[in-house]
């Protein structure tokens, strides 16, 4: 049975308000100077983003766990997506409002260190990415390479083969659960990151980018 509309907003709002909630949380423990986690790390920036990942997606399992436009548009496209597109404008909206939330709820956690942190001008990074070396097509490029091998790596993925008898079962990515969208979020972010922080998710971006501009650190 597909989930309804309202199953599907819930679910993915939740699970993309925890997913940034987790990862812009560990961008300010290692970059807010009164953070106990205050040193730049960004193999933990990588693994944190994965964990943020994992613990959004592992929420969200009635709607499919898809906490991503690109994500969404792409099972979308490949006939993956049970309900078509008439779901699609459900989850994207969610899924930008969820990761609004989210950043709202980064902030007020950390808001005494904001508030305490002498370079406040320079924090717009935590929340939104941004080109280590600015150059809109070879960034663009960064982007959508980084981007595909999430996106194809969800498409890609063998199902789960339970065994039979006394026949071991196959272990393909499902069986991994949400770990292996996890593990493939930290390989992106430490192999392919470096470029433009790899936002990897247009949500995960526009929304916390917005609150930004809005909440004026």
């Amino acid at each position: 049975m597909n989930p309804s509309n309202t199953t599907i907003f819930v679910s993915e709002f939740i699970g993309t308000a925890l997913l940034l909630l987790l990862g812009i949380g560990v961008g300010c423990n290692q970059s807010l100077k009164k953070s106990f986690g205050f040193g730049p790390n960004w193999l933990l920036t990588s693994f944190g983003w994965g964990f943020a990942v994992f613990v959004g997606a592992s929420v969200s399992w009635k709607s499919g766990a898809q906490l991503n436009p690109a994500v969404t548009i792409a099972l979308t496209m490949s006939d993956s997506n049970p309900q078509g597109w008439d779901v699609v404008p459900v989850y994207i909206t969610a899924q930008v409002l969820g990761a609004m939330f989210g950043a709202v709820l980064a902030y007020l956690l950390y808001k005494k260190q904001f508030d305490t942190n002498g370079d406040n001008t320079q924090t717009g990074g935590l929340f939104y990415t941004s080109a280590s070396v600015p150059s809109i097509w070879w960034n663009i490029l960064s982007e959508t390479i980084a981007t595909f091998v999430l996106v194809y790596w969800v498409l890609a993925s063998s199902p789960f083969v339970p065994g039979t008898g006394d026949s071991a079962p196959e272990f393909g990515n499902a069986a991994l659960g949400y770990a292996g969208v996890a593990f493939t979020v930290i390989a992106v972010g430490a192999s392919l990151g470096g470029a433009t922080g790899y936002a990897i998710n247009p949500a995960r971006d526009f929304g916390p980018r917005f609150v930004y501009s809005l909440i004026h650190i």
